[in-house]
């Protein structure tokens, strides 16, 4: 059974930095692709940024480019999020998921995600001015 539990959410001012933590269980980081979404009330889930096995080619949403890094530990099996420069626009709940198949980047950014076969529970970033 998999499980990816999030972490590292927290409330911060604008230009702060965070680090997600995503710990997986029953699935091996390095595999296929994993990333992290995002989510407001209200709004579809987003795509924020993706890691591909292989050579570990990372994606991001233009959003974040030059601010988030994505990366992974397949030793302790984790995925993380480095997150600086945060703005208000950034607030919400974060989520890390998994694929046991290479997905286009289309389907990560441009479809929330869609073929993804894991999903965290999402841990809360809330960032104010």
């Amino acid at each position: 059974q998999v499980q990816l539990v999030e972490s590292g959410g927290a409330s911060v001012q604008a230009g702060g930095s965070l680090r997600l933590s995503c710990v997986a269980s029953g699935y091996t980081v390095g595999s296929y692709c994993m990333g992290w979404f995002r989510q407001v009330p209200g709004k579809e889930r987003e795509g924020v940024a993706a890691i591909y096995a292989g050579d570990d080619t990372t994606y991001y949403a233009d959003s974040v480019k030059g601010r988030f890094t994505i990366s992974q530990d397949k030793v302790a099996n984790t995925l993380y999020l480095e997150m600086h420069n945060l703005k208000p626009d950034d607030s919400a709940m974060y989520y890390c998921a998994a694929a046991r198949r290479f997905l286009p980047t289309t389907w990560i950014f441009n479809n929330g995600g869609h073929g993804m076969d894991f999903w965290g529970k999402g841990t809360l970033v809330t960032v104010s001015t």
